[in-house]
């Protein structure tokens, strides 16, 4: 789908849609600069010659998601990854703890309890983290033996956690900030901001290998149709729905009839998102993580080069938990029961399927046929990409978690750009068809 000029045109032709995305625009701009702000008692050079070492770990993570902040051990080091922990593990405990659960039903004045949980919680994660940051850099040096932190000792451990837990904030409250005065999803949007930020060295990298003969052109070509080749196949995927035709019957209320139209439940073939190939890699690279701190050790040296994105290895557990964790994720954020009971309450009911649990067990077993391909093309995008990366000996990283956080915000972000525009009666922003959401 094509971007069309009369569509960038009328953009600005709507004052409210014009300010959303300056605002957007320079709030970005505010994080990407807090990224490069350092955090006081380091020696950025000793910093960055230590991370050089461990891209493969947890910190390359990590960095990736900070957009480059943590190897600079910024303010913003910690990034967003704290309240996304925090998000996860409070929908993790709405299927533990009833309240959480009646709170989640309650609609707008539950959704807003649940969102001040998880800022406090935010705040708890960012300070064991900036905690353990502090204390960790204490003890390690860069190759050659020189120190990271400057003066150790409890002024230095406080005032990182302070200035991280700070930073964290800060980006939480950047990203409510977009989500309800800008356009497109706020948190994502750091996020996706982060990633790109670092392509512009990554394709420099690349074309300076290329001027000194380290990489051919044929690879340069063929990375390059790989790239545009797995971004088309994310975009046609995430758009892909089993929809369920609904139909609802006519009900009298005084002298009105109501009801009686046919629709459909859209039930999205990757409904976790990029949840799993995070919590995969995350859990797969733990133990190469801690192996990398033990290279005189034959079994850990072993572990850190089994568990190295490209290993056989590291791939076949990486599909493995991308699976489970798919399933997983799946049957946290969407309850069959609840959307039949729904269903049942207003009137509706799938054609041939009896209302209530029979209508719950169909659609829970549509959703897992589903999930087995949605699982399946997370799996071949995550692993596709990182595999012939590493086997093209490609200098940067820029795989299939990566490419599906940067598809997915920017094709949200071009939905909620067209949503303005055909509510105000202009033409799309796309050529043909329109993005579904």
């Amino acid at each position: 789908m094509a971007v069309t000029t009369s569509g960038i045109q009328n953009i600005f032709k709507i004052p409210e849609l014009k300010r959303r995305i300056l605002f957007s625009l320079a709030f970005l701009a505010i994080y990407r600069v807090g990224v490069h702000i350092p955090t006081p008692g380091v020696d950025g050079d000793a910093l960055a010659r230590f991370f050089a070492q461990y891209q493969d770990t947890l910190f390359g993570i990590f960095n990736m998601f900070s957009g480059g902040a943590l190897e600079r051990l910024s303010v913003f080091a910690l990034g967003i990854m704290p309240y996304i922990s925090a998000s996860i593990i409070l929908q993790l405990l709405t299927v533990v703890f009833p309240h959480l659960e009646r709170l989640k039903k309650e609609g707008e004045q539950g959704r807003k309890k649940i969102t001040q949980y998880t800022r406090y919680g935010t705040i708890v994660l960012s300070i064991i983290q900036g905690f353990g940051i502090s204390v960790g850099l204490e003890n390690m040096a860069a190759p050659g033996g020189a120190t990271i932190v400057l003066t150790p000792g409890w002024s230095f451990r406080i005032m990182t956690v302070i200035t991280l837990t700070a930073g964290t904030a800060f980006i939480m409250w950047l990203g409510e900030q977009i989500s309800e005065r800008g356009i497109g999803n706020g948190i994502s949007l750091i996020i996706f901001a982060g990633i790109v930020a670092r392509m512009p060295q990554a394709i420099g990298n690349t074309f300076s290998m290329l001027s000194t003969g380290e990489m051919g052109i044929f690879v340069v070509v063929l990375l390059t149709v790989l790239m545009v080749g797995v971004i088309a196949f994310i975009n046609f995927m995430e758009q892909g729905q089993r929809r369920i035709p609904v139909q609802y019957a006519k009900r009298v209320v005084g002298r009105r009839m109501y009801g009686g139209q046919s629709t459909h439940l859209p039930l999205k073939i990757n409904t976790s998102g990029v949840i799993p190939p995070i919590f995969a890699s995350s859990l797969i690279m733990f133990p190469a993580t801690l192996a990398s701190f033990f290279k005189d050790v034959t079994i850990m040296q072993y572990i850190s080069n089994a568990l190295r994105p490209g290993a056989l290895i590291y791939e076949t557990m990486f599909v493995g938990f991308i699976f489970f964790f798919c399933y997983f994720y799946t049957a946290i954020v969407f309850n069959p029961a609840d959307v039949a009971e729904n269903m049942k309450k207003y009137g509706g009911y799938i054609p041939g399927i009896r209302p209530g649990k029979r209508t719950a067990d169909y659609i829970d077993k549509v959703l897992t046929r589903i999930t087995l391909g949605g699982a399946a093309y997370v799996s071949a995008v995550c692993v596709l990409p990182s595999v012939l990366m590493t086997q093209l000996n490609v200098p940067f990283y820029f795989g299939g978690t990566s490419l599906l956080i940067v598809v997915g915000v920017a094709m949200d972000t071009v939905g909620q750009v067209e949503s303005h525009l055909i509510t105000r009666n202009y033409d799309g922003f796309l050529a043909s068809g329109k993005i579904k959401r």
